[in-house]
């Protein structure tokens, strides 16, 4: 993190392979990472103090790649890959942010998706009642939207584009997000060191715009990074 203009290490303790998706709790007590033991992608969540500490684990199931923590502080979405009568499946979970119950047993996840598509990205919105995420049911990665419980789930983008990682203004008032080509990789891919573009519309999907063009792509903006006051 950078704190007073200098950058500081947080420790993180065993979480020493940490990659891109880390998110704040709505409270900035806490941070959640998604960490891979060293060699493989079994990336799973955990929870840690916000100055440093010892992880806890949220998700004992992998790989599991976080995204979104509920405003009420309850619970965190991911991207899940897990397998499904003998094919690997990519859908959006949802999990109790306390990650054990009273008896010390894992808390289970709730499968929000199942379609046959790489389904990634999942936010909550400011009120907490939806989730955003990004799905290439479709065809193309495209933004979609549902219920908090995984009901209605609608597709908000459109464009002959690679449309990643939906992020909800605090004020509620703009969504942006990253937009691929749909040349040069796979739809369910969002790699480094490409020509990228960031996008912003209203949470209805109207006054869709690009903001900008930009070198970059795989953790530019894979979680939220709107500032506090929206601007």
């Amino acid at each position: 993190r950078i704190s007073e203009d200098r950058e500081c290490k947080i420790p993180s303790g065993d979480c020493t392979n940490c990659n891109n998706d880390h998110v704040l709790s709505p409270d900035h007590t806490q941070i959640a990472v998604s960490h891979s033991k060293p060699g493989t992608w079994e990336s799973k969540i955990y929870i840690l103090p916000a100055t440093g500490g010892t992880p806890r684990l949220v998700t004992p199931n992998g790989p599991s790649y976080l995204h979104g923590w509920s405003p009420d502080g309850k619970e965190l979405a991911y991207c899940a890959f897990r397998e499904q009568e003998g094919t690997l499946s990519v859908d959006i979970y949802s999990i109790p942010a306390e990650g054990e119950n009273a008896d010390g047993e894992p808390r289970e996840e709730k499968q929000l998706t199942s379609h046959a598509a790489f389904n990634d990205g999942p936010e909550y919105d400011p009120d907490g009642k939806h989730i955003w995420f990004n799905s290439t049911r479709t065809g193309l990665m495209q933004i979609w939207k549902m219920d908090r419980d995984g009901k209605n789930q609608t597709q908000m983008t459109y464009e002959e584009q690679n449309n990643w990682f939906a992020h909800v203004s605090p004020d509620g008032e703009r969504v942006i997000n990253l937009a691929y080509s749909k040349d040069g990789l796979d739809a369910n891919e969002h790699l480094p060191n490409m020509q990228v573009s960031l996008w912003a519309m209203k949470p209805d999907g109207t006054q869709r715009r690009k903001l900008f063009d930009f070198f970059g792509g795989q953790g530019s903006v894979n979680v939220n990074s709107w500032a506090p006051d929206s601007k």
